[in-house]
């Protein structure tokens, strides 16, 4: 859906962009390119953020206080981030919100290398970076989103994944790397930095060939429609509410249990980063499959992948050895890319443009609504149940809800379609006219 006049095909294209393919265009690659070094830099910082808590003497609630303190702000401003992206010019929405995350982290990072930072504190910085994903995420979703031709669709969303998760898997190691060898707040700073180039970047997104939206009603109107075309469609609402549990389990056994169980079981902080690695990894190996694999039946094959999301709860929860979790993690990580590129590919093929951003902002809503009650209340359940058994629900869980979801008809039944085209990226000629595409998955 994005082409620019100046962009129109001829022999006179420079050579690097005949060297792209022809659906990577201008906006495509600089979205991810920027990806990659956001990444690079958040996976780190999520291991040194949990260590950080902990060397300032910190418990395992204190810990689950900070990861709640990040996800509440960005649970109740993404539906308003969603409304203002589809409002205004996108890129203005993720450069802004780049600048907001790499001023919190500069200032967590220099609170952690300079003295002794307070949990209020730290609360407060990561309620800041929270806030400012909020904006982020629906804005870079309807960006992605337009930014792709629909026949192309599976292969440049793989592509995209392929590229993000291969660098929180260089991220996580030299993160878990990082914080065992010069401390937490080192890896804090490189995420910083890491924010202030990526939003460099995406200050140079072309939105000239998207049409400015005509007035309408206001925020609540534009929230409103947003509503409509979300629960409109069965298969997008349910998967939301699975993806409500699963999401919430999953980061509870991975922001506070995991940390714990790396420090009493595993050796610390660099496992835990080896382990995190590897799922990226596996995430990697997903995306190379969806890059020739194209299952007809998007839902049914990517809600089976669901399911292996279980294992890494449960291999903490044993817990397995070092290697062990390694595999688990690999496993689950290649499994969730399936699941994440049919996700997009249906929704880049149900969704209309105009949609795009609040559509993806009740998603990311959905998704992430509980994740702030499960961070916060992993401590108190560790207490009063234990650590095992309280790891052992989250995998149950998982399973639960992935098998209930598979009772929705459309789950089961919704088909790729033979080809949907949505308007051209700067350097994507061939992609001539608007036409449907959807928000990202659910944050997994």
């Amino acid at each position: 859906m994005s082409s620019s006049p100046a962009s129109s095909p001829g022999p006179a294209r420079p050579s690097s962009a005949r060297r792209r393919p022809e659906w990577a265009g201008r906006n495509y690659t600089l979205l991810t390119g920027a990806a990659v070094i956001t990444n690079l830099g958040s996976h780190g910082a999520l291991i040194a953020t949990a260590f950080a808590v902990v060397q300032a003497g910190g418990s395992a609630g204190d810990v689950g206080l900070v990861a709640a303190a990040r996800t509440l702000p960005l649970v109740l401003f993404l539906l308003i981030g969603g409304a203002i992206a589809d409002r205004i010019p996108r890129h203005h929405v993720m450069v802004a919100a780049n600048a907001l995350n790499g001023v919190s982290q500069a200032v967590f990072a220099f609170l952690v290398l300079t003295g002794d930072p307070q949990l209020w504190q730290m609360m407060l910085l990561t309620a800041l970076c929270g806030t400012g994903t909020a904006f982020f995420n629906p804005a870079a979703e309807g960006m992605l989103m337009a930014s792709v031709s629909g026949p192309h669709a599976n292969r440049a969303f793989a592509l995209f994944r392929m590229a993000m998760n291969g660098a929180g898997v260089g991220g996580a190691a030299l993160g878990g790397a990082m914080v065992a060898l010069l401390g937490p707040g080192w890896v804090l700073a490189v995420d910083a930095a890491a924010f202030a180039a990526a939003g460099a970047l995406r200050a140079f997104l072309d939105v000239g060939h998207i049409a400015e939206r005509a007035p309408g009603g206001g925020l609540l109107t534009d929230l409103r429609e947003g509503w409509v075309e979300f629960r409109s469609r069965p298969w997008l609402w349910s998967i939301v509410l699975q993806f409500s549990v699963v999401v919430a389990v999953v980061g509870a056994a991975e922001a506070v249990y995991g940390p714990l169980v790396a420090l009493e079981r595993l050796g610390g902080a660099a496992p835990w980063g080896v382990a995190l690695a590897f799922f990226g990894l596996g995430t990697i190996g997903g995306a190379v499959l969806m890059m020739v694999w194209k299952p007809r039946r998007l839902l049914l094959a990517g809600t089976l992948c669901v399911f292996p999301l279980a294992l890494p709860s449960a291999g903490l929860a044993v817990p397995l050895p070092v290697w062990g979790l390694c595999v688990v993690m690999f496993v689950s990580g290649a499994a969730i890319e399936v699941f994440g590129v049919s996700w997009m590919t249906t929704m880049h093929q149900e969704i209309p443009e105009e949609m795009f951003s609040r559509v993806s902002a009740y998603d990311w809503f959905g998704s992430l609504s509980m994740l702030p009650l499960a961070t916060a209340v992993a401590g108190p359940v560790e207490s009063a149940i234990g650590r095992t058994s309280a790891l052992w629900g989250c995998a149950a869980l998982v399973v639960v809800v992935t098998a209930a979801v598979l009772l929705v008809p459309d789950v089961r039944h919704m088909t790729r379609k033979p080809s949907v085209t949505i308007g051209p990226d700067a350097d994507a000629p061939d992609l001539t006219k608007p036409s449907p595409a959807d928000p990202s998955p659910a944050a997994v």
